[in-house]
Order: C-alpha cells, then sequence, then structure tokens
C-alpha cells in the first residue's frame, strides 16, 4: 500500500540500506512535509488539509560527512489506526514486520499552536521505544497570537530532545548536527503512561511545567471564517471562486495560448521551407509540430490551473472548502475526507484514488475511487479548452462574463456532481451504512502564500505535462504517425486514384483518407455514428486511451497534414467523408457537444484503470468502472447530440 520515492536535491539517487533512517511522525499540517523538503531538497506536496501524504517518501539529507535517510510517514493524529494510510505509519514503527525496515530514530512534529493535541500522539510515539527527538514548528504563529511556551522547561519535562524549526529554515542546521547521533539521543526516564486518563493527566503536568499559554483565535480568521464557513454564504462564495477561476484560466492564458501556437506555425514553416526529404517533412511537421506541438499550446492553461490551486491550498482556502463540501459528501453517504480525494483527482485522478488511503471505511474507500475519474482532471483541460474553442466563440458572452469560461465551469460542476452521485450509487450497492468513525478537519490560519511553494508547484506540474508529452504521448503520436501514412502509395497507384502527385495536400489528404488507421477508425464506425463521430474522432478516441491529450495530437496531426499552413481553420472547417452526411461539417454544434460530454464521462487512461488495479486488488472493479463510464459517456453524448440538433 506505500510508494517509495528516493532522490535528494530534486533528482534520484541510491539510498543505501545500512544508511541511518529518520523517519518523520506528526499529524495532518504539523509541517511534516516541509520539513521533509528542507531536510532533503525533495519537492513532494504540500497543503493544508488532512491526506496530503498518502505515500512513504524517502531522502537523503546530507549532514555533514554522513548521509541520514529521512523517512516521510502519512500524517496521522495517532497510533490507533483507523485508515490505510494510518496503518502505515504502525507497520513501520512495529519492529515485528519484517516487511518494513524500522527506523533508527523519530522526528516527532509538534504544532506549537496545538500543543495539547499534539502532546497526545508524542505520548503514544514514547510509548514504542525507539530514539526519539521532537521538532517544534509554527512558534511564530503562536506568539503572533499571543501565545508562549518555554523551549528548554518543554525539553526537561519530556525528557527528549526539542528543535525549534520556523518555515522549514530557522534551527535547521542544529537539527541537521543532531540527526547522526540518534543512537545518542536523550531517553526519558518514564514513558508516559497508556491510560487514557493517566494519558490526559500527563499532558496537562507537560503543559504547565512548559508554561504553556494557548494561543487567541485568530481575529482575522474567525471573522473571515464567519462568511466562508457559513452554510450559505459559504457555498456560494465556493462556488464565486470556482467560477471566476475558470474565467481566469481563458481570459489569462488565451494570449499566451496564441503565442504558443504562433511559435508552433512558425516552425512548421521552417520545416516546409527547408526539409526536402517528404517522409521527414511530413514526420516534423505532422506528428510533432503538428501533434506534439498542437498539445504543448495548452501549457498555460495547465500552469494557471496549478497555480490557482496551489494558491488557494496556502492561503488556507482548501479546508475551508472540504469543511462545506462535507455536508454535500454527506448527501452521497461519504464524509468530509471522500471530498480531499476527489478534490485531488482535479489534477490527477492517480493521486486522487491513492488519496482514498485515508478513509477509515472500505465500502466508502471503493466508493470514492469508483467515482474519482468522473471528476474533471487537467488532462481533459486540453481537449476541453480545443473543443469549447469550436463550439463557443471567443467574443461570446454570458451577462458580464466570456462564455468559454462559463461552459468550462459547467463541466467541471458536472463531473463534480456526476462523482458524487456515482459515489451515492456505489456506495448503496455496497448495501447498508458503515459504523460512523471520526473526521478531523484543521482550519489553519489564513497566510500569505509562500511564493516559493506556488512556483514549485506550478513548475513540477508543468515538468509532468511536458514528461507526459515527451514519453506517452511521443510515442502514441509516432504510432498514429505510422498508421496515418500507410501502406505507402505509389504515383501511380495515387494516379489511378485521380490524385495528382504533385499536389501534396492532396496527396497527404489521400493516403490519410485511406490509411491503417482510417480503416481502424471506420471498423469501430459503427458504435460511434450516433454520436455524429466520423472515422477521425473514432482515432482519437481509441488513441486517448493512453492519454486524454493524445486525442488533441491526433487531430492535430490530421489537420496539419491537411493544411500545414492554417492546422486550426481546417480543424475548424472539417468535413465529413463517408456516409449519407459527407460533405457536411463534422465539428457542428452537435457533435462537439457530443465530444464534450462524451470526454466529460469517458475513462481514457490506462494508468488510471492500472491505479485502480493496483489499490482494489482485483481487475473486477476497474473492468466496471471503464464499462460503466463507457455506458454513461456513450448515454449522455448521444442525449445530448440530438438535444442540441434540436435547439439548433
Amino acid at each position: 500500500m506505500t510508494d517509495h520515492c528516493a532522490s535528494s536535491g530534486g533528482g534520484s539517487t541510491a539510498v543505501a540500506s545500512d544508511d541511518l533512517r529518520i523517519a518523520l511522525v506528526g499529524s495532518p499540517n504539523a509541517g511534516k512535509t516541509t520539513l521533509f523538503n528542507a531536510l532533503t531538497g525533495l519537492r513532494a506536496k504540500t497543503g493544508n488539509y488532512p491526506g496530503v501524504t498518502v505515500a512513504r517518501f524517502e531522502g537523503l539529507c546530507r549532514c555533514g560527512d554522513e548521509d541520514v535517510v529521512i523517512e516521510d510517514l502519512p500524517g496521522t493524529y495517532s497510533l490507533d489506526p483507523i485508515s490505510p494510510d494510518e496503518y502505515v505509519v504502525t507497520d513501520v514503527l512495529d519492529p515485528e514486520r519484517p516487511e518494513t525496515r524500522t527506523p533508527d530514530g523519530l522526528l516527532v512534529l509538534l504544532d506549537a499552536t496545538s500543543l495539547r493535541r499534539s502532546l497526545g500522539l508524542l505520548a503514544q510515539v514514547l510509548q514504542v521505544g525507539l530514539p526519539t527527538a521532537v521538532v517544534l514548528s509554527f512558534t511564530d504563529d503562536l506568539a503572533r497570537r499571543g501565545g508562549a511556551i518555554d523551549v528548554p522547561a518543554l525539553r526537561r519535562a519530556l525528557g527528549v530532545d526539542v528543535h525549534v524549526v520556523v518555515g522549514g529554515s530557522e534551527g535547521l542546521a542544529e537539527l541537521k548536527e543532531a540527526l547522526p547521533q540518534a543512537a545518542q539521543w536523550r531517553i526519558p526516564p518514564l514513558a508516559p503512561p497508556t491510560d487514557t486518563a493517566e494519558t490526559s493527566a500527563w499532558i496537562e503536568s507537560i503543559l504547565r511545567a512548559s508554561r504553556y499559554v494557548v494561543p487567541q483565535i485568530d481575529t482575522r480568521t474567525r471573522r473571515i471564517d464567519a462568511v466562508l464557513l457559513h452554510p450559505v454564504w459559504g457555498t456560494l462564495v465556493f462556488f464565486a471562486v470556482m467560477f471566476t477561476f475558470f474565467q481566469t484560466i481563458f481570459t489569462l492564458a488565451a494570449p499566451l495560448q496564441d503565442a504558443v501556437e504562433s511559435g508552433f506555425t512558425h516552425l512548421g514553416e521552417l520545416v516546409a521551407a527547408h526539409v526536402t526529404n517528404p517522409w521527414l517533412a511530413s514526420f516534423l511537421g505532422d506528428a510533432l509540430i503538428g501533434g506534439l506541438g498542437g498539445v504543448v499550446v495548452f501549457l498555460p492553461q495547465i500552469a494557471l490551473l496549478f497555480l490557482l490551486v496551489s494558491l488557494m491550498e496556502s492561503v488556507g482556502y482548501m479546508s475551508r472548502a472540504a469543511f462545506l463540501m462535507d455536508r454535500v459528501m454527506a448527501r452521497a453517504g461519504l464524509e468530509g475526507r471522500a471530498f480531499v480525494a476527489l478534490l485531488s483527482s482535479v489534477a490527477c485522478a492517480i493521486p486522487g484514488i491513492m488519496a482514498t488511503r485515508t478513509l477509515p471505511s472500505a465500502r466508502d474507500r471503493l466508493a470514492t475511487m469508483m467515482a474519482a475519474p468522473l471528476m474533471t482532471c487537467s488532462a481533459r483541460l486540453p481537449v476541453y479548452v480545443l473543443l469549447i474553442g469550436m463550439l463557443v466563440p471567443r467574443e461570446a458572452r454570458f451577462g458580464p462574463f466570456g462564455a468559454q469560461g462559463a461552459v468550462m465551469f459547467a463541466l467541471y460542476l458536472v463531473g463534480a456532481l456526476s462523482a458524487m452521485g456515482m459515489a451515492w450509487v456505489f456506495k448503496r450497492l455496497g448495501n447498508r451504512r458503515g459504523p460512523i468513525l471520526p473526521f478531523y478537519m484543521e482550519m489553519p490560519s489564513y497566510r500569505w502564500p509562500s511564493w516559493r511553494s506556488v512556483g514549485l508547484a506550478v513548475w513540477d506540474a508543468c515538468r509532468a505535462f511536458l514528461r507526459k508529452v515527451t514519453t506517452i504521448i511521443l510515442a502514441t503520436t509516432i504510432v498514429l504517425w505510422l498508421l496515418l501514412n500507410l501502406p505507402l502509395r505509389s504515383d501511380a497507384d495515387l494516379a489511378v486514384a485521380g490524385v495528382d502527385p504533385g499536389d501534396d495536400v492532396a496527396v497527404s489528404s489521400y493516403v490519410i483518407d485511406n490509411s491503417y488507421a482510417a480503416g481502424l477508425g471506420r471498423a469501430v464506425g459503427p458504435a460511434f455514428e450516433p454520436l455524429g463521430f466520423d472515422w477521425r474522432v473514432n482515432v482519437g478516441v481509441l488513441a486517448s486511451l493512453s492519454a486524454r491529450e493524445v486525442f488533441v495530437a491526433t487531430l492535430g496531426q490530421i489537420a496539419s497534414a491537411t493544411d500545414p499552413e492554417e492546422p486550426t481553420a481546417a480543424l475548424s472547417s472539417m468535413t465529413r467523408t463517408d456516409g449519407e452526411h459527407a460533405g457536411e461539417k463534422l465539428f457542428d454544434a452537435p457533435t462537439t457537444a457530443a465530444l464534450l460530454v462524451f470526454f466529460l464521462y469517458a475513462l481514457q487512461c490506462m494508468s488510471t484503470i492500472g491505479v485502480l488495479r493496483r489499490e482494489t486488488g482485483t481487475w473486477r472493479w476497474p473492468a466496471i468502472a471503464f464499462t460503466y463510464m463507457f455506458v454513461l459517456a456513450w448515454t449522455a453524448a448521444f442525449l445530448v447530440r440530438h438535444v442540441v440538433a434540436a435547439l439548433t
């Protein structure tokens, strides 16, 4: 159930089995992942709500002349596990489990602003008996809110070393010096009691001894939360924020997208002017520039999406959104942790499915996993932007707002509602409710975002997108290029078909229309003909099984081959080549709307299916997910096509 990542300084490195190993233990939002990043240089994801870290991460910390392996364990409030990610912590700390190496020492992070609750976890960790040191975080926030603590007195009362680290930097050098000496760390003369009542008394004695002053509730936070957590006003603000979110993606990204598109158009012109070999020119112009370039032009939207999400996480708004949505999730028979998993799926369904490990109920985990792929992920964004651009003119308005952004918001909203609806269905299919288990939701004070963390989040998202473009999408694009250009046609074949061998555009159109890809697209034609798809769209749909963005790359290749100078215009003006509707516009409003709805629901991602297999331990549930989502996508697209056709 755990994933391993070994790295240092942002790059991969080998972790020796005999290296000193220190594990980080702490509750969600205690600053554990920030400390892990500071010690190892890794760019692990941070956030302000439980369930962000659902896997194990490892990294090397350079401590003078020695290397220390730092292991970042999932956040937990207790060593009495109720969810899979909490079991990860207890498994690692259990020396009786041979499949996991027991750490040589533990760093327990205590949030200075909520010390009473944090000490409960520390009491359980000290009972394990491993060398333990404490890292006190958020002492600056404690002082700002009028709280206080005597750190030397806390150190004496606990009987273990206490290090103060602020912002992942101040106090870090001292902590690094102490890590290699884990075997010599101070051991409390008496372990905390195991009885609940006695543990509470122990916690109170520690607080008194360290002269702890409870921080005041942040008045600024309280005033803002009076609105943002209100069941009516908070919900309205949430939808307003989301609506503005998608308006921003279209409004700000459009000029940047145009610039990137112009750059690729210029590259295409250079290829056409200087590359004389027809096959090489076709590969460079159609496959790489037309196919991959057609996907890369959506990089500004990807960057803006993750910029806005990261900003909302950093300022503390996402935990409020999870709190609000807890009421909505309850109607689906789920709880707030399920919203965290579904929210993670907006970036990608894979981490969303993995985040279900925070759910204590197996029935809830399964229902959430089966619903998570319906959330609109970033892989759908290029497809949506392409199709919305053909369906809705850029100058069209929805009241005072852009109509394109409104359509995008509607797609995300429908995806979220559909996900919750299917979660309700699968929860009911599981029959009967399980026991109600506790759900803790941290409400951190509002803070100015860490621009470094935000920048790294955006950079990592863009880098992951480009890595996907240059691996999965590139490989699929090359295969598609071969399928679109084979079998080879001689001049005699072209002459027999009435095609002038000297007319490059006519030759390209004929070759594509009679290629292996065309044959494949026509073979599945009966299944998609009721939706208005022709063979070119069918090929794109089939290719998108490797990655949804490949649909854009496929159409980009075909359009670039049809009109290398104006591929966008060629795409918009494509006509059907087969059947009774031959000669009619391909991407008319009914067909484009049907395509949008099809991609809204279809599970066009083999990586997601693989993760479902790994998390459920069987192929049964991935097969069910793929089947029900395909049926849902086909049915919804069929209905939308006919409704739009009737309205237009």
